[in-house]
């Protein structure tokens, strides 16, 4: 599917490891090969997590990580980019540095800095780096609580989700599972909407989450209306729910989800 939409005009493939499940990553590096593409790895939810053993993030020529306060450890807000081809480097650490080489001054590589690109203000302060340091420190216990929650809500739905035919999250064996978050793909948006009413009636916030770029306003306006082959994305924006999923969750509250999504329907 991914070389079925590439033309003259692509520049680069953007995998994106959804839920911190690996994508397969032999097929879309040999894609990019035979197009001379960049690859980027949307690895925003896929700290502390492999394809067939390597760290996600570190097989893209570029990868991006988010510590949005959604994710497995994070600073609120910001993120981390990881260079794998060295010819990157320099330009990325001028933009870093507010479009100057403020860096190579510092190092003695230069004996004055200006501004060579364009840049803006992405260094965090200390303190975030020290908030963000303390979960790494930590990340070990952190993973284990939330494969936990995972695997709790894995077991206490399987029988449930097949009665209803809805499909809970499955893992490739090329990937890993870091426990990212748990969500449930329903038949269609209706039964979607009519679950996540249901949890809302229950005091539990569900929320749909999937959005198809190639839908949006702003692509529509400026490229082609219609994208044709992108069926699952639409699938995925119409019946994909995400349950409550954070490191702070119980026992008493993952059963709870749990009872509640099970009387629904």
């Amino acid at each position: 599917m991914i070389e079925g939409l590439v033309t003259a005009k692509t520049k680069a493939i953007v995998p994106v490891h959804y839920a911190g499940v690996a994508c397969d990553m032999d097929k879309i590096m040999a894609i990019a090969g035979a197009h001379n593409l960049l690859v980027i790895e949307d690895a925003a939810q896929a700290v502390d997590s492999y394809y067939k053993g390597k760290p996600l993030g570190s097989i893209g020529h570029l990868a991006a990580f988010s510590f949005h306060e959604t994710k497995n450890i994070n600073a609120g807000e910001g993120g981390l980019l990881a260079i794998n081809d060295e010819k990157f480097i320099r330009r990325a650490e001028i933009i870093w540095e507010k479009g100057t080489n403020r860096a190579e001054f510092f190092r003695g590589e230069v004996d004055k800095y200006g501004w060579k690109d364009t840049g803006s203000s992405f260094l965090p302060s200390e303190i975030i780096a020290a908030y963000l340091w303390a979960q790494i420190e930590n990340l070990d216990e952190i993973q284990e609580k939330r494969k936990m929650i995972w695997e709790g809500y894995y077991t206490g739905l399987k029988e449930w989700a097949e009665e209803k035919q809805i499909r809970l999250p499955q893992i490739p064996g090329y990937a890993t599972n870091n426990g990212h978050m748990f969500y449930l793909v329903c038949n269609n948006r209706e039964q979607r909407d009519t679950l996540i009413a249901h949890f809302k009636e229950n005091g539990v916030l569900a929320v749909f989450h999937y959005l198809s770029l190639h839908k949006s306003e702003y692509y529509t306006n400026r490229y082609r209306s219609t994208v044709p082959g992108l069926t699952h994305c639409e699938k995925y924006t119409d019946c994909l729910v995400r349950l409550p999923f954070y490191y702070e969750l119980t026992d008493e509250n993952l059963k709870s989800v749990i009872s509640i999504a099970k009387s629904a329907f």
